[in-house]
């Protein structure tokens, strides 16, 4: 990957366990720290390395960038004014959103939301979605906030075809992204989108560890 010169090596140590680190729970912020210190070949060996060979893990969202939850799960029993205030006021500060339908333990329906400290970019050519499909169910359709007509904002066209699909018994599930203008890393210029899945597949029965 990179060579650390003589007159560098006492932070050998230092980098190899910094690196370790990052790979066990990419966390960069004590990798960064290490490599302002190595001469400027090093670090960008050391990152370019990692952005080819050690791409962030894949887990809730894809790999088009790693996210924190900042608030777990909040349930709503319907989808009212109480929740789009709570959605709208979670937009329009930039917080990530995951939402989805679920029954609980008596089979009524429920609202599981769930805010992430930022929201996942995707290129322009990508397609509009940053949590992946489920294996286990077969995709219908695909709304983005885009697509809205008329005077209706984001947030309530998101739910009112999220409300539809959930009263004819279909698994929903709604998530926040920017989409890029360009095909490169999100540099500031794109949108902002609500991106609702609704799948061929009963509502599924809530996580009870979630």
């Amino acid at each position: 990957m990179t060579t650390l010169g003589a007159g560098d090596l006492h932070l050998t140590e230092e980098l190899v366990g910094a690196l370790n680190g990052f790979l066990a729970d990419r966390d960069d912020k004590a990798l960064e720290v290490v490599l302002n210190r190595v001469p400027k070949a090093v670090r960008t060996a050391t990152q370019h390395y990692l952005k080819e060979k050690c791409p962030p893990m894949l887990g809730t969202f894809t790999g088009f960038g790693p996210i924190d939850v900042v608030r777990p799960a909040v349930y709503f029993r319907d989808i009212d004014d109480e929740l789009e205030e709570y959605l709208d006021g979670a937009y329009m500060i930039g917080l990530g959103i995951r939402m989805s339908n679920e029954r609980d333990s008596e089979g009524d329906v429920e609202w599981v939301l769930q805010l992430l400290s930022d929201e996942v970019s995707v290129p322009a050519s990508a397609e509009p979605r940053t949590w992946e499909l489920p294996a286990e169910a077969s995709h219908l359709q695909t709304w983005t906030s885009k697509r809205r007509t008329g005077s209706v904002g984001p947030v309530r066209g998101a739910l009112n075809v999220a409300e539809e699909a959930s009263a004819q018994g279909r698994w929903v599930r709604i998530h926040t992204l920017l989409h890029s203008d360009r095909d490169v890393d999100f540099e500031g210029n794109g949108t902002s989108e609500f991106v609702v899945d609704v799948f061929d597949a009963p509502i599924p029965p809530q996580c009870l560890d979630e």
